[in-house]
């Protein structure tokens, strides 16, 4: 298989359309989730257990998307998978009500006319300029906040979790990948309200939040930069795709050499052979992948 059809591999089983994010997951897999729908501070949130929860102990896991969402009957299912390792998942809705936009732009084979090549550029140009939109409106200044919320309701809702576990812990794809980094870190106030892009230098002696969550696993991240690294303090795992153009390795490779150098607990895997969002769960027919997948679902967990 060419590396260009490998990279925009999708889960075959899924007739809804594709999330016009590379690498996300897919909206629905056709099959049921087993978790319920429900609003915490009237953000919407599902919640997944395991299947002896209160019975026997859990640790509480915040489950952060790709652009596809908490409705994504996909990411639900992603959730179930991990409540089977014994976490009480609470996937929140990073977007309020608005996922990314998903593109139809067909996929067939022939070769295009004249007019079908200038309608695809026009259409190309125009998916481009939604998805900048898109991207411009959910920023750490609006997504952090509503993370922050989430993780006081789910300290408050299932602190015996909490207790269990010694904290939260947190994994993110793709998108929500980022944010992991950040609650990971020792962030100053106005960053975590959402007041001051986490780029921007603070003031000198503005105090400081410390870590929101215990642990964080990342599976091929977006929009990652070498400075979302510098701040964080508490262990993380990092599943990453090799020549990943969306998490470049000179960008993770700075990233994971800051923290060491400071002395930060960090497990790497470098997965090859795999297109970008291969740890989403999904169906694909190359048997390699399938394996890597759960490679990496059973490093995330640990």
């Amino acid at each position: 298989m060419a590396d260009e059809d490998l990279a925009t591999r999708a889960p075959e089983s899924d007739a809804a359309e594709q999330s016009a994010i590379p690498g996300d997951s897919k909206v629905d897999q056709g099959s049921a989730s087993l978790g319920e729908l429900t609003k915490f501070d009237d953000i919407d949130v599902y919640i997944t257990k395991p299947a002896d929860y209160p019975h026997s102990p859990s640790k509480l896991l915040l489950l952060l998307t790709g652009g596809t969402g908490v409705h994504s009957t996909n990411n639900q299912l992603q959730a179930d998978k991990w409540a089977t390792e014994g976490f009480l998942v609470v996937m929140p809705d990073q977007f309020a009500g608005d996922p990314a936009p998903t593109t139809n732009t067909s996929t067939s084979t022939t070769s295009p006319t004249l007019i079908e090549q200038v309608k695809l550029g026009f259409a190309t140009v125009a998916k481009s300029f939604t998805i900048d939109m898109w991207l411009a409106r959910h920023t750490p200044e609006t997504v952090l906040p509503r993370l922050h919320k989430v993780l006081s309701a789910m300290r408050e809702e299932f602190a015996d979790a909490v207790a269990n576990g010694g904290g939260v812990y947190a994994a993110g794809y793709c998108f929500g990948a980022r944010y992991v980094l950040l609650l990971s870190s020792n962030l100053d106030e106005e960053t975590a309200r959402g007041d001051r892009a986490p780029e921007s230098t603070a003031e000198e002696g503005m105090a400081k939040c410390g870590a929101a969550i215990k642990v964080g696993a990342i599976a091929h991240g977006t929009l990652i930069s070498a400075q979302d690294f510098a701040k964080v303090e508490v262990p993380v795992g990092i599943v990453a795709v090799e020549n990943d153009s969306l998490f470049p390795d000179d960008v993770r490779e700075k990233g994971v050499k800051g923290l060491r150098e400071r002395g930060v607990e960090v497990v790497e895997e470098v997965y090859k052979g795999v297109p970008h969002g291969f740890a989403v769960l999904g169906d694909y027919e190359e048997a390699s992948i399938v394996e890597k997948q759960g490679q990496a679902f059973a490093q995330m967990v640990g």
